[in-house]
């Protein structure tokens, strides 16, 4: 008989963990346990099957159970909850339903339970109001059911989470007010410059912006819900918390797997974690920051994907595969606003105690005189001295926005200056970029005339 892995979690890390142990071990004895009914499946798109762009929550999947249980020879056990890890047994035990417990043996571990949307229990009223959460694809069909008899809809948090499902309301119709209790909007991921030309294209769409107003209780009215702050108190019909999402590490730490100092899971570069046998990975579990050189916590689905494949190689063939790092890139929208970044944002630069330079550029997608061009605006971060690019932000009304952020993502992990980048052979023709591409426009610019 093989080697017995077993996955808790059938999310992007947890069905690529189980997918490249198969793919390393065609003997390996694979077991893939998921709490709900669907594997491989995409929350980022839950706010875009909730407006109807994605016309099912079905489709936010790349597998049936069925299709990857028979492709990858893997048993697949759905609606099937882990309830407890025996480390010294090696030994899980899964809850089926219905009084039905199953105990399965493993030589590796994977864990893989992602994160769980933030519901401060502190926030007075959160639990008798229970806001609608945009987490899981199957939240989606309960999440549609009270929405629509909603006009008046508050969104709570700014973050990504937030934005994008005040874009969902905004498309299907309701009037939506957003609260933030920073000062603008994605306050963790871009500088303020870029942030405004968000606000800006949120409110010409009618959202009606609360920033810097925490929201202190949420309360039930015969009219509606209330969500008072400090400037008192209005009425809504319904809640969407946008507050962002936590690592769900309860099982994990049940077994002795220690957390970091982010809280989340602790991993080393295979994604082994303290316990022998033990594996982590995706949102769950700490990444190692390429700049800044220690762990934080950015939960997102590239990099859990990776992690997973890191796990699944290494619970098969031990030091086969190590993860590297990120740089923290991401990409959102709001309608037709695409907003990117990568690396450190200036306000994180500073807070890490590094010295820099930074430029905000305008400039257009295309060569003046080719029709369909639109105007973004980039901000670029560099170490003072060295000149080393650290970050990179872009915003503007064209997709084209992320291919510039994924540009100056490899540049950033690659550690170009912007010397490097300004000289970076980016393709040109007219109807794709001008001339001068704004990456490069924004080095130039920063270098101070230098070249």
């Amino acid at each position: 008989m093989g080697k017995r892995v077993v996955v808790i979690g059938g999310g992007a890390a947890g069905s690529s963990a189980a997918a490249r142990a198969r793919r390393l071990d065609p003997e390996a004895e694979i077991t893939l346990i998921e709490r709900t009914g669907m594997i491989t499946h995409a929350p980022c798109g839950v706010p875009y099957a909730i407006s109807g762009v994605v016309p099912s929550y079905r489709m936010l999947r790349t597998y049936s159970p069925e299709r990857f249980a028979s492709e990858r020879r893997i048993r697949v056990m759905t609606n099937a909850t882990v309830t407890s890890i025996d480390v010294d047994r090696k030994e899980v035990e899964v809850s089926l339903g219905n009084g039905k417990v199953e105990r399965l043996g493993w030589d590796a571990l994977v864990v893989a339970t992602g994160a769980k949307p933030l519901i401060p229990r502190s926030l007075e009223g959160v639990e008798e109001v229970r806001p609608v959460l945009l987490r899981h694809p199957e939240d989606v069909v309960e999440a549609q059911r009270r929405i629509s008899g909603a006009s008046r809809v508050a969104v709570l948090g700014g973050g990504y989470i937030g934005v994008e499902a005040a874009e969902a309301l905004v498309d299907l119709g309701k009037k939506v007010t957003l609260y933030e209790m920073m000062d603008r909007l994605l306050p963790a991921a871009i500088d303020a410059e870029i942030s405004r030309v968000l606000e800006e294209s949120m409110v010409r769409a009618g959202v009606d912006l609360r920033l810097g107003q925490p929201v202190r209780a949420l309360r039930k009215r015969s009219d509606g819900v209330a969500v008072v702050t400090d400037a008192g108190e209005e009425v809504f019909d319904e809640i969407v918390m946008g507050l962002g999402v936590r690592p769900n590490a309860d099982l994990a730490v049940s077994a002795g797997v220690k957390l970091g100092q982010t809280g989340a899971v602790e991993t080393d570069e295979f994604m082994r974690t303290n316990v022998e046998g033990v594996f982590a990975a995706g949102d769950l579990v700490e990444k190692q920051h390429l700049i800044l050189r220690r762990k934080v916590w950015i939960p997102l689905a590239p990099a859990a994907n990776k992690e997973g494949q890191v796990a699944g190689a290494n619970a098969v063939l031990p030091g086969s595969l190590r993860m590297r790092g990120i740089v923290g890139t991401a990409v959102t929208k709001f309608r037709q606003t695409y907003v990117a970044r990568t690396g450190l944002s200036e306000a994180e630069a500073r807070a890490n105690g590094f010295s820099v330079e930074s430029t905000v550029i305008k400039a257009r997608t295309k060569a003046g005189y080719y029709p369909g061009g639109v105007e973004v605006t980039v901000k670029m971060v560099a170490q003072s001295g060295s000149g080393r690019v650290l970050g990179a932000q872009v915003i503007g009304d064209d997709p084209v926005v992320a291919g510039y952020v994924d540009v100056a993502a490899a540049a950033i992990t690659a550690g170009f200056t912007v010397e490097d980048l300004f000289f970076t052979d980016i393709g040109y023709m007219p109807a794709t970029a001008p001339v001068w591409h704004p990456l490069i426009v924004a080095a130039r610019t920063l270098s101070g005339g230098r070249f």
